[in-house]
């Protein structure tokens, strides 16, 4: 019923950047804490970044830190991911993820299993060419 959509990605330098975009459609956004995951060939789903409600609290994947910045827009309905100084490790399906948080949960610590959020998107491609 809750269906986030991610848009951006495809074939980028090393060392370019790339800003992907998701909403969720038929939703308000701001109900919701966002995450960002990647799945790269032959390699199981993990965490890149995940911002609170009101965006006041922001977790990263130590291999981001430093170059990727999640952010977003809840008068725009909008989440990014802006990545910047890309590599080609970076090569993967990026998916955004959604999740009401109904139970309260104030430590996005949580976040960074993927099973913690109920809702995904189909992922959109990112690859990194040296």
């Amino acid at each position: 019923q809750v269906q986030p959509v991610e848009s951006g990605g495809g074939l980028v330098q090393a060392g370019g950047s790339v800003r992907l975009a998701c909403t969720v459609s038929g939703r308000t956004l701001r109900n919701y804490v966002m995450g960002w995951f990647r799945q790269a060939p032959g390699k199981e789903r993990e965490f890149v970044a995940a911002i609170s409600r009101n965006g006041g609290r922001i977790r990263y994947a130590d291999s981001v830190k430093g170059r990727f910045t999640i952010s977003r827009d809840n008068a725009k309905n909008l989440v990014y991911l802006q990545m910047n100084s890309l590599r080609p490790e970076d090569t993967a399906v990026y998916f955004c993820a959604a999740d009401p948080n109904l139970i309260g949960v104030t430590t996005l610590t949580y976040y960074r299993s993927s099973e913690k959020f109920k809702y995904w998107g189909q992922g959109t491609q990112v690859v990194v060419s040296s």
